[in-house]
């Protein structure tokens, strides 16, 4: 599966961006997505994940009840809508998929992943 994240940009606190991921290649709609983002200086964390059917959603603390992930497999695609925007959301936002199709946090538990997209958020 090759991925694709896109829809980054500078935005102002309490903004609202929606960002895309664009998959092809094996069946897609086999396999979960997670996305996960990096600040500068820090490791690469875990903001949310969706299942393979898009039933089951899992959100890191920091970004619950602002943050919702969403996908459309006819069209290959997963979504992540974020509202309400922080400065320490500021990072690079990238999606993952795992063969299997269950939510997992764990960067090590994704095989495929995409190049990031920026998003920066001023105070």
């Amino acid at each position: 599966v090759q991925l694709q994240a896109y829809g980054g940009g500078l935005v102002q606190a309490g903004d609202s961006l929606r960002l895309s991921c664009a998959a092809s290649g094996r069946t897609f709609s086999r396999y979960a997505v997670g996305w996960f983002r990096q600040a500068p200086g820090k490791e690469r964390q875990f903001v949310g994940a969706i299942s393979w059917s898009g039933a089951g959603t899992l959100y890191a603390d920091s970004v619950k009840g602002r943050f919702t992930i969403s996908r459309d497999n006819a069209e290959n695609m997963t979504y992540l809508q974020m509202n309400s925007l922080k400065p320490e959301d500021t990072a690079v936002y990238y999606c993952a998929s795992r063969s299997g199709g269950t939510i997992r946090r764990e960067r090590d538990q994704y095989s495929y992943w995409g190049q990031g997209t920026q998003v920066t958020v001023s105070s």
